[in-house]
């Protein structure tokens, strides 16, 4: 987020902090295929939330622009310029008492800590919801979900196994320090 993170930051320490207490951000991660956005969407109707999911933010702004073949360098500028107005919109909605489900990846370590801190600077609790599934069902998901009979939402395109195994060696599952810094873990299965 860069100069705009610090915008952001510095906007919720002087702006929001009283009026947004009784509300809780809702942070889910998994790797590709654990079933994020159907536990999201589940969570933020149980919850009477807003949810906010990168892929449909990405779909609805920019996949039709995208080049061919996706040039993922493209593609991280639009997701962190998704994140900023993401938040800022979260921010607002929870002032209004609502709890805000984010289901933005949340591949590494620091991007969650980033929106834990930045809900703990806007005076918000935060939860931490782990979807915890193994590799190999993940995959069997991500094959069904490209055939077109998986989940809830659709991706624009076919997540392929380099794509898969990319975004595995990336992935950074919560370990015990990290999760020391949310209100509240939830460990689950989608």
């Amino acid at each position: 987020m860069g100069a705009a993170r610090s915008r952001f930051e510095l906007r919720h320490a002087n702006g929001y902090r009283g009026a947004m207490q009784r509300s809780l951000i809702h942070l889910v991660c998994g790797s590709t295929g654990a079933g994020k956005t159907t536990y999201a969407l589940r969570l933020a109707d149980r919850l009477g939330a807003v949810e906010f999911s990168i892929d449909e933010w990405m779909a609805a702004l920019f996949w039709m622009d995208s080049p061919q073949p996706l040039d993922p360098s493209w593609s991280m500028a639009r997701v962190e310029r998704c994140y900023g107005r993401i938040w800022e919109t979260a921010l607002q909605v929870a002032a209004r008492g609502i709890p805000c489900v984010l289901d933005l990846g949340f591949t590494r370590a620091e991007s969650r800590l980033r929106f834990a801190a930045l809900a703990r600077g806007a005076g918000l609790g935060v939860e931490l919801h782990f979807i915890d599934v193994p590799a190999g069902e993940r995959w069997r998901r991500v094959e069904a979900r490209n055939a077109g009979k998986g989940g809830i939402r659709q991706l624009g395109f076919d997540v392929t196994r380099e794509m898969f195994d990319f975004v595995e060696g990336a992935w950074e599952p919560p370990g015990g320090d990290e999760m020391r810094a949310y209100d509240r873990v939830t460990v689950a299965e989608a």
